[in-house]
């Protein structure tokens, strides 16, 4: 497994973390697509952003209760390297789109991934998470 060296973004962007999610993590607005909240995302679980990753999950399908045991979940494992597959639409002018991906990371002594589909809805603007969708 490869993982992103110190002077990239967690997200796997050539660019440090303060140009790339860095800046989304400041103002959610930055995150022009849903691959960007999308990457966004990741970078926060890889440094335990519990607020970040509730703040970004649609409001529609939320669950405030969940917040502590993600971010608590996201500071117990040892995060490797992000992977996208594809996506469609989730551009500047759509209101939806969806980013397959895989996440890698370690647990205790195995190696993991989370495979998912990522459904993402724009509202006033902005970019949320909202599901994940099942892989075909």
């Amino acid at each position: 497994m490869t993982v992103p060296n110190s002077k990239e973004c967690p997200c796997g962007k050539d660019v440090t973390y303060k140009l790339c999610c860095g800046r989304i993590h400041l103002d959610q607005r930055k995150a022009t697509c849903a691959e960007y909240l999308m990457r966004s995302r990741y970078s926060a679980f890889t440094k335990g952003m519990g607020n970040y990753l509730n703040e970004t999950h649609h409001i529609s399908t939320r669950n405030e209760s969940e917040k502590s045991s993600i971010e608590k979940w996201a500071k117990s494992v040892k995060w490797l390297r992000l992977e996208i597959l594809n996506s469609t639409l989730g551009k500047t002018k759509d209101q939806e789109g969806t980013v397959e991906f895989k996440a890698y990371f370690k647990q205790g002594l195995f190696y993991k991934v989370i495979h998912e589909n990522s459904k993402f809805i724009k509202t006033d603007d902005i970019w949320f998470y909202h599901s994940a969708l099942e892989i075909s």
